[in-house]
Order: C-alpha cells, then sequence, then structure tokens
C-alpha cells in the first residue's frame, strides 16, 4: 500500500508504535483517505526494535512523513518496560494493572502527537488504544481517550481560533481478532511489525509475555496465520 494521496487530503497524525494495531490504525487511516503523518516515541522503552519496525511500516503503508521523537520518560522507572531492574511478566494475564504500565505514557505521547499536529495545521489524530483485549492500562479506556480531546480543544491556540481537534481510537472496541482482520483486509504485512515488549535486537519475539499472548491468541481467533518470529525457531 504505498500509493499516493491527494494534495487535498486531509492531515492527520499516527502514533505509530511499530506494533499491530498501530500498523492497523495507519491503515484504516490511509483508507479513510487521510494524509498520514507518523510519530514514533523513543521514550526509553528496553524494546527498542519496536522503533525499527516502526520506519518498516511507514515506508510500507505510505506514510507522508515519519518522525522518530525522542523524550527519555523511562528515566523515571516504574515500568517493566523501561526499568532494567524489573521483568517483564510471563506467567499470564492477571487482574490488576500489570508492571507493564509505563506511568502517563499515552498522556504523553499524544501531547507531542497534538503538538506536530498544530504545527502541520492538522485536525485529527489517531492512536491504537484498545479497551478489549488489552493488559488493562487505565489509558487505553474510551473515557481517557475523550478525556484528551477535551483537553486538545482547552489548551491549543488552533482550537481556541475554532479549529477543532479530533482524537480517534478506531480500535477502542475491536477484539484482537477483529483487528487482525481488519488489517488484514487494508493489505498490513504484520510480519514487519513487533509487539513483544522483550523482543530481541532482531525484532524476535519472547512467546510468553502478555503483548506476545494477545497478539498470538488474536491471529488464532482470526483463522489466519500467525507471521510472528518468535526466538528459537
Amino acid at each position: 500500500m504505498t500509493d499516493s494521496v491527494s494534495p487535498a487530503a486531509p492531515k492527520a497524525v499516527i502514533l505509530l508504535s511499530g506494533g499491530l494495531d498501530s500498523a492497523t490504525v495507519l491503515a484504516i487511516a490511509r483508507e479513510q483517505g487521510y494524509a498520514c503523518y507518523c510519530l514514533s516515541v523513543d521514550y526509553g522503552q528496553k524494546h527498542r526494535a519496536e522503533l525499527d519496525a516502526a520506519v518498516r511500516v511507514a515506508k510500507a503503508l505510505g506514510a507522508a512523513e515519519h518522525r522518530v521523537a525522542k523524550i527519555d520518560i523511562g528515566q523515571f522507572g516504574g515500568s517493566a518496560l523501561t526499568d532494567p531492574g524489573l521483568e517483564v511478566p510471563t506467567e499470564g494475564l492477571l487482574p490488576g494493572i500489570p508492571i507493564t504500565y509505563v506511568p502517563a505514557r499515552n498522556t504523553i505521547l499524544l501531547a507531542l502527537s497534538l503538538a506536530w499536529a498544530e504545527v502541520l495545521d492538522a485536525r485529527h489524530v489517531f492512536v491504537g488504544v484498545n479497551a478489549v483485549d488489552y493488559s488493562g492500562y487505565p489509558d487505553c479506556r474510551p473515557t481517557f481517550v475523550q478525556a484528551f480531546e477535551d483537553l486538545a480543544n482547552l489548551a491549543t491556540k488552533a482550537a481556541v481560533e475554532g479549529a477543532r481537534l479530533s482524537v480517534h481510537a478506531p480500535l477502542i472496541d475491536l477484539s484482537k481478532a477483529d483487528i487482525v482482520r481488519t488489517g488484514t483486509r487494508l493489505g498490513v504485512d504484520y510480519g514487519l511489525t513487533v509487539s513483544c515488549y522483550q523482543a530481541d535486537d532482531q525484532g524476535r519475539a519472547c512467546g510468553a509475555c502478555d503483548a506476545c499472548r494477545l497478539r498470538r491468541e488474536g491471529f488464532a481467533a482470526a483463522g489466519l496465520a500467525d507471521p510472528t518470529r518468535y526466538r528459537g525457531a
């Protein structure tokens, strides 16, 4: 999917992690006719292979531009995704908010997207949060998305001057299987993506963390082959 976008297409900023969900969101935004400006964030995550995956996905899905912003929220620790002293859990999904939650991550990432959207004169931000097959993160809920949109329209020059901004979360109510089916229909090559919380430098997945479990179960439920590369396979 590398077809050109009309110069008259509305602009949108897409938060692109390099994982399955954000790749699907990019494909959805493209199908809806947006010129997609993809933003990935190097926030100090240990699974840095996802940033390489984001580059591949942005190119494959015809992003108008792709940038990687660096902001080290990992310096504060508090998450197994950023703190080298904390291990990513592999015992399966458990009740409560897991240690892989990164404090305020989606709030910070959306704020960066908002800043770029305002500079681009874009009125749309897309994010791949999901409230169905997820790990219990509080910043993946519809109430959070709506609250951030309300904030965006109070906090920006563009909105105050009448240009409202919309935050789109098209996966919010979808199961992982439905997400996989949607992306497959739109031509997403999920072999380019990395979801694993502890992927190695080559992007190979551990197969045991929550992200790996949800991804594998999604492909199985969708009845589609899983293109994920696993370590030792």
